[in-house]
């Protein structure tokens, strides 16, 4: 597991100009935690700047806060389109929509986390340091909605504890969380997760959280 920046860089996505400003003034709000290093009022003009910068690049973000309905190419598939370029990215989106499309469709094109944009300032700036600590940051709603995704409609090839670590991933817990939660190490915890990828033949977590949604496993 990388270890998380001292500060975090954070761009943002976002077409709205109030919005955009507002959430460019509590990044500036929290030097010692984030920095914004890019603010951009379109997914086309964001995917023509980070996509073509290396993995090495000062300016790269740890993790971009993503609006999902912008004209032209929308948000979901502007985070396919990052995480192709740069998987280190971690993609949040933040968004008025709670529909369990748009989640579902949004951590299928790679995103770690949903918020909704009545998120609290606080809550926002520790979304992103849950991110990079490899937590997926949902809003309460969202997140209730992602467990009551998960309802037995088909025998599931998990097991007890597998579901159990992939239910804690979709409340949006560090894998350290985790691990303090069910007694059992960190090491366990991405054994297990391995174990899941595995069976799900998917490649990430948020592949797992989106397939176990759309199955509808417990």
């Amino acid at each position: 597991m990388t270890s998380r920046p001292s500060v975090i860089r954070v761009a943002l996505v976002e077409d709205d100009p109030d919005i955009r400003t507002g959430l460019e003034a509590i990044l500036r709000d929290e030097p010692s935690r984030v920095r914004c290093v890019g603010s951009y009022p379109s997914a086309v003009d964001a995917i023509a700047d980070l996509v073509t910068k290396e993995d090495s690049h000062p300016e790269l973000p740890d993790v971009v806060l993503m609006d999902i309905e912008m004209p032209g190419t929308d948000g979901i598939e502007a985070t396919k389109q990052l995480r192709a370029g740069h998987s280190s990215i971690d993609v949040i989106m933040l968004t008025v929509r709670e529909d369990d499309d748009a989640v579902f469709r949004s951590l299928c094109a790679g995103a770690v986390g949903y918020l909704v944009k009545t998120t609290s300032p606080a809550r926002l700036i520790d979304a992103v340091v849950e991110a990079v600590e490899g937590g997926s940051p949902l809003s309460p709603s969202i997140a209730r909605r992602v467990t009551r995704s998960f309802q037995a409609v088909a025998p599931s090839p998990l097991t007890d504890r597998e579901t159990e670590i992939l239910r804690h991933l979709c409340e949006g817990k560090s894998y350290k969380e985790i691990a303090a939660d069910l007694f059992i190490s960190e090491r366990t915890v991405h054994s297990h997760l391995k174990n899941v990828y595995r069976k799900l033949e998917v490649h990430s977590k948020t592949e797992a959280m989106a397939r176990a949604m759309k199955e509808r496993w417990v």
